[in-house]
């Protein structure tokens, strides 16, 4: 068995996500649609990698977001993941509705953090085993942090007791 991390190449502001399902030829384009319909003038790209006949399928309205989408996709190799680029939305506004689509089957994770995935080959074929998401943390946040961390999330619309 080998295991092989892949960085993921994305251009900054471009969120990523990172997914598992079924029925390929239905679930990309039908997982472009849902995500134009979260986020009013979202700019998506989605591939997915369909174990037969081993190639990878993209959707979406935007083709540098596609290709981005489509690279990603097929350097990781894995049967049936999906690939999410995205830019106008966060994944906090579209996870619910990538995660209830019929054909996911998990996420692995969601970021516009710097992203590697960690694969595995066998005889059979690739798998995703984890990923890694941003850099590690190395303090626990102070209360100047903390008030900072209040005020973003109250400029960019959220309640903070």
């Amino acid at each position: 068995m080998e295991i092989k991390l892949i960085d993921i190449k994305k251009d900054d502001g471009v969120e990523f996500i990172l997914g598992q399902g079924n029925f390929s030829i239905y679930t990309v384009e039908d997982l472009a649609g849902t995500l134009l319909t979260c986020v009013a003038g979202i700019k998506v790209g989605v591939a997915m990698n369909e174990a037969k006949p081993k190639l990878t399928r993209v959707a979406g309205n935007d083709e540098h977001l596609k290709e981005l989408a489509s690279n990603a996709a097929l350097n990781i190799g894995a049967g049936h993941i999906f690939v999410i680029m995205m830019r106008g939305a966060f994944p906090i506004n579209v996870l619910n509705n990538v995660k209830n689509h019929p054909g996911v089957c998990t996420v692995y994770g969601a970021s516009e953090n710097p992203f590697q995935v960690i694969v595995t080959k066998t005889d059979l074929g690739s798998s995703v085993i984890g990923i890694v998401d941003g850099t590690s943390a190395e303090k626990i946040e102070d209360k100047y942090e903390k008030k900072e961390r209040k005020d973003l999330l109250e400029k960019i619309g959220y309640k903070v007791e």
